[in-house]
């Protein structure tokens, strides 16, 4: 290991400011064991040993938006769509419950069909569980926010996947980073965990945009990060193009963890589905989350951003969570029984500048 690299991880492991010039260095390095080693000391140090559950419900696959990258796109005319009814979705939640589930991810295309109303409802329902609820489902007005934060709403994702202007108003017609980095900043104002996240691997992404994705998510001082790899998929614009690849991967998560300490990093089912191991060597590279599908399963098949998703034929929480517990147990680590709310990461003044 180069004598500059060593130096660039003592730097980060003591909490000093990172610089742009940093990470793309840690990006680029070959032997990735010293990165792996501080990604995971650093996870040990602040969010310690357990791994946070959070079942993710997939309660419709209707989107308005039409993303290059994404199966939902509504130009997608092969993909068969359907729509949860909330009646549907609290019971997912509450077999979910019963499995050991603490958080409830509900995720869906942009659907306009769920009004905040609609929405909200479902929250009040879902929080009569006592459960943490995240929600992902995409660009949304002010005021809608602001209704399902009053509802109950812990937490909210909305990934930028791309740090670069003009590559995110190409994959992403008719929005703007602007627009997302607006939202996100909306999202922290009323209260909401937030969480933001990128894909690796999109066509012509450099080093120096995925350091900028990083520092994205620092100055936003997000709570969750996610972090995965592209899978094209044959029914959108992208189906020609390679992937991401699980190294690169797993050095983005490991920089993004020396980056932002105590952030929630979850082992991605797109890493899994790129790696029969994903999930394990994420959880040896920085990851403190794994969010099992607890979606019905006659639906899991059609919410296909991208093809070959793994643990999309298991009957329910009662046989996922038990094979995803065992495999964390597996890794060494211990399963959280609390939600797992998040923790700032360096904005408490705990950075030092050098």
């Amino acid at each position: 290991m180069k004598r500059s690299t060593a130096e660039i991880l003592y730097r980060f492991e003591n909490l000093r400011i990172p610089s742009r010039s940093d990470i793309i260095e840690l990006l680029k390095m070959e032997e990735t064991v010293p990165l792996f080693s501080a990604a995971d000391r650093m996870r040990r140090r602040y969010v310690g040993d357990q791994v946070h559950l959070r079942g993710i419900i997939e309660f419709s696959n209707h989107c308005v938006k039409n993303c290059l990258y994404c199966g939902l796109r509504r130009g997608n005319k092969a993909l068969e769509r359907y729509r949860m009814t909330p009646d549907e979705i609290v019971e997912a939640a509450r077999e979910g419950v019963r499995a050991g589930i603490r958080t409830i991810v509900l995720q869906s295309g942009e659907d306009a069909f769920f009004s905040a109303a609609i929405l909200a409802d479902i929250v009040t329902r879902l929080k009569e569980l006592d459960v943490a609820v995240t929600l992902s489902v995409g660009d949304r007005p002010k005021r809608d926010y602001r209704i399902l934060r009053e509802a109950g709403a812990d937490r909210y994702l909305l990934k930028h996947e791309t740090a670069h202007r003009e590559m995110f108003r190409r994959l992403r017609p008719g929005t703007t980073l602007e627009g997302r980095k607006k939202r996100l900043l909306w999202l922290k104002g009323l209260g909401f965990q937030v969480g933001s996240g990128n894909m690796i691997g999109l066509p012509g992404q450099t080093v120096g945009i995925l350091a900028d994705d990083i520092l994205l998510m620092r100055e936003l001082d997000v709570e969750m990060a996610g972090i995965g790899p592209f899978i094209p998929n044959d029914n959108t614009p992208l189906a020609g193009c390679r992937g991401g690849d699980v190294t690169m991967t797993l050095k983005v998560l490991a920089v993004t963890r020396l980056v932002l300490p105590a952030v929630h990093l979850p082992a991605t089912t797109a890493l899994a589905t790129i790696h029969p191991e994903g999930r394990q060597m994420a959880l040896r590279c920085g990851a403190n989350v794994v969010m099992p599908d607890i979606t019905p399963v006659r639906y899991k098949k059609l919410y296909e951003i991208y093809p070959n998703k793994v643990c999309i034929t298991e009957d329910g929480p009662g046989q996922c969570i038990p094979c995803i517990s065992g495999m964390i147990r597996q890794s060494g680590r211990s399963v959280a029984t609390d939600p797992g709310h998040g923790r700032r990461s360096w904005s408490d003044g705990s950075q030092q500048r050098g």
